[in-house]
C-alpha cells in the first residue's frame, strides 16, 4: 500500500507592512500614553486593576473630605451673618452657593447618628453618588451599606454604575413609587367617599320603596347563607363524617363548627333584639291588604241577591 501524500505546506503570507500614516498614529498614541504615565503614574507601568483600585481609594478620600468640609461650612453658616457667609463661600473658598449648600446637606445626611457608622462604606462610592443618594431614606441607606438593596440595587451595583445611570435608576424608581402612592391615595379617597355616602344613606329616610328594596337585598343574602349551609357546608360534613370510622371521631369538631355558627346567629339576634321564633301569620300583610280592598269592592251578582237580603236574613248559597 502506497503512502498517503503529505499535505502541501500552506503558503505563509508575509506580514503586511503598516502604512506610514498608521505607523505615525500608533507611535503618537504610544508617546502620549507614556507621557501620561510619566506624569501621573509615579514611575509604575499601567495596570488596570491597580489603577481602578487606587481610583476608588482616592474617590473615598474625596468623599470623606467633602463631608468634613461640609461640617465646617455648617459651623461657618451658624456663626456668620448671611451676607458674610456668602462672601466666605464664594470669595475665600471659591465655591458656588449651590455647591456649598449641597455639601452641607450631605454632611447633615451622612453624619447623622443612623448613618455615622456606615460612613466609610458609603464614602467609597464617591461624592457624586453620595449627592444622588441624599434623597433616599436613612433606613434604606443603612440597609444598602449592610448588604441590602436600594431601588433594587446592591452596593456593588451602585459602585459599578455611572453617576448618570444611578440618577436615571433612582428617578425611574421614584416615579414608580409616586404612581403607586397616587393610586393608593385615589383608592382611599374613593373608599372614603363611598363610606360617607353610605353613612348619609343610613340616616336618610328610605321610603316605602327603599325599605322594600332593602328587605329584598337582605333576603337574598339570607338565601345565599342558607344555600351555603345546606349545600357546600352540608356536603363537607357528610364527607368528613364518612371518613371517621375507627380511626378518629369528628363529632366534636363538627359540633364546634355548628356552635360557632349558632353563636354568631345569637349575637345578631341579641344586637337587633329579635325574637327566637318569628310570629308569622297565615295570610301575609301584602296579601291581606289586597284582599281587604277586594272585599270592600265586592258585590254579589244580581241573580244571587234574594229577598232575604232586604229583610236582613242570611242568604244560603
Amino acid at each position: 500500500m502506497g503512502r498517503k501524500a503529505l499535505p502541501m505546506p500552506a503558503d505563509i503570507t508575509p506580514e503586511q507592512p503598516l502604512t506610514p500614516d498608521l505607523m505615525n498614529n500608533l507611535n503618537a498614541l504610544a508617546e502620549h500614553q507614556q507621557a501620561i504615565m510619566d506624569k501621573y503614574g509615579e514611575g509604575l507601568p499601567y495596570q488596570r486593576e491597580r489603577i481602578v483600585h487606587e481610583a476608588r481609594f482616592y474617590m473615598a478620600q474625596s468623599a470623606e473630605a467633602m463631608l468634613e468640609a461640609g461640617k465646617r461650612l455648617i459651623i461657618i453658616k451658624e456663626n456668620e451673618p448671611h451676607g458674610e457667609f456668602t462672601k466666605i463661600v464664594t470669595e475665600q473658598l471659591g465655591l458656588a452657593e449651590r455647591t456649598a449648600r449641597r455639601m452641607m446637606e450631605a454632611s447633615l445626611k451622612y453624619l447623622s447618628p443612623q448613618l455615622m457608622g456606615k460612613r466609610p462604606t458609603l464614602a467609597g462610592l464617591g461624592k457624586a453618588k453620595l449627592f444622588e443618594l441624599m434623597t433616599q431614606d436613612d433606613e434604606e441607606l443603612a440597609e444598602l451599606a449592610e448588604g441590602g438593596t436600594i431601588a433594587g440595587l446592591t452596593l456593588d451595583d451602585v459602585d459599578r454604575m455611572s453617576v448618570r445611570e444611578l440618577k436615571a435608576k433612582l428617578r425611574d424608581t421614584e416615579k414608580s413609587l409616586e404612581a403607586s402612592r397616587r393610586l393608593a391615595n385615589e383608592k382611599d379617597q374613593k373608599i372614603n367617599e363611598l363610606s360617607e355616602k353610605r353613612l348619609l344613606d343610613q340616616h336618610r329616610p328610605l321610603g316605602e320603596e327603599g325599605v322594600r328594596q332593602l328587605r329584598e337585598e337582605i333576603g337574598l343574602v339570607g338565601f345565599d347563607v342558607k344555600a351555603i349551609l345546606m349545600g357546600r357546608f352540608r356536603e363537607g360534613l357528610e364527607k368528613l363524617s364518612s371518613h371517621s370510622g375507627d380511626i378518629t371521631s369528628h363529632a366534636d369538631y363538627l359540633a364546634g363548627l355548628l356552635n360557632n355558627i349558632e353563636f354568631e346567629i345569637n349575637v345578631l339576634r341579641s344586637d337587633f333584639s329579635l325574637p327566637h321564633h318569628a310570629v308569622s301569620e297565615l295570610v301575609p300583610d301584602w296579601v291581606k291588604d289586597d284582599s281587604d280592598a277586594e272585599d270592600a269592592d265586592f258585590q254579589l251578582p244580581e241573580h244571587l241577591r234574594g229577598s232575604g237580603q232586604d229583610n236582613g236574613e242570611e242568604v244560603v248559597l
